[in-house]
């Protein structure tokens, strides 16, 4: 049984912050930092003490209470380099392929560019966990505000080269929007169409759409599956190649 116990909690109008915690060291991090309050928060019902912080990208929403809970906690904090904009409170930065260790464990930094150029995920190999802070979303990925298309897809296979039993923390309940413009361009999809209804009744119900396996999402998300022929065909793009696909994808949900 892994050692490693991992906690969920929302901030903000939908995003997501995850503790990462370790039993048999005491260790604990916190991906990304978005709202103090909520972070504490869900240190106190934890009963778990921060030792650090990872943060995926420098959007406000991931990192404007970095500096609280690092004040409060003595977390050390790793980060992207700053190829985008500066984060406060980081005392080392990571690049592609970048390892350090968390409680024994082995961390990989994975640059993926696209949302932003400073995006960094964070892939635990042992314990098959990805967290892909904004981007691969469950049944969607970010948008292209500081690289295009290309770039992102380059980003995306990167990912997608991964186990497919890996299980992939993303940052907002985005699921049931993303399900909807799915369909919109992935209609006859079995897999899909059941992945709806079942999306559907737990948002109903009030509960979380993530995590989610990198299986499922290489079966649904249409951002992962530029090269499948009935999507193809639907775009009139049966002769592009799959950059070109991701990228009218990506405009469509665009205008969606």
């Amino acid at each position: 049984m892994s050692p490693l116990s991992v906690h969920q909690y929302t901030y903000l109008s939908d995003n997501y912050g995850v503790l990462l915690h370790c039993a048999k060291t005491g260790e604990t991090t916190c991906i990304d930092s978005g709202d103090a309050t909520a972070t504490l928060n869900a240190l106190k019902k934890t009963g778990w003490n921060l030792t650090n912080i990872w943060v995926t990208h420098h959007h406000a929403d991931h990192t404007d209470g970095v500096l609280e809970i690092k004040q409060a906690t003595g977390a050390t904090v790793t980060g992207p380099e700053p190829l985008s904009a500066p984060i406060q409170g980081v005392d080392k930065t990571v690049s592609d392929n970048d390892t350090f260790t968390f409680a024994g464990f082995t961390v990989r930094a994975m640059h993926t560019p696209g949302h932003t150029k400073d995006m960094i995920n964070y892939y635990i190999e042992e314990e098959g966990l990805l967290f892909a802070g904004d981007t691969l979303f469950t049944m969607g990925c970010g948008r292209l505000f500081e690289s295009d298309a290309n770039t992102m897809h380059k980003s995306l296979s990167k990912l997608t080269a991964l186990p497919e039993n890996t299980i992939v923390y993303s940052s907002h309940e985005y699921t049931l929007a993303n399900a909807k413009f799915a369909l919109s361009v992935d209609s006859e999809n079995p897999d899909l169409q059941a992945r709806f209804q079942h999306v559907e009744t737990l948002r109903a119900n009030g509960e979380a759409t993530v995590p989610s396996s990198l299986k499922e999402e290489m079966a649904t998300n249409p951002f992962l599956r530029a090269s499948d022929n009935r999507i193809r065909a639907f775009l009139n793009m049966s002769d592009a190649t799959d950059a070109e696909v991701f990228a009218e994808i990506r405009k469509r949900k665009d205008n969606f």
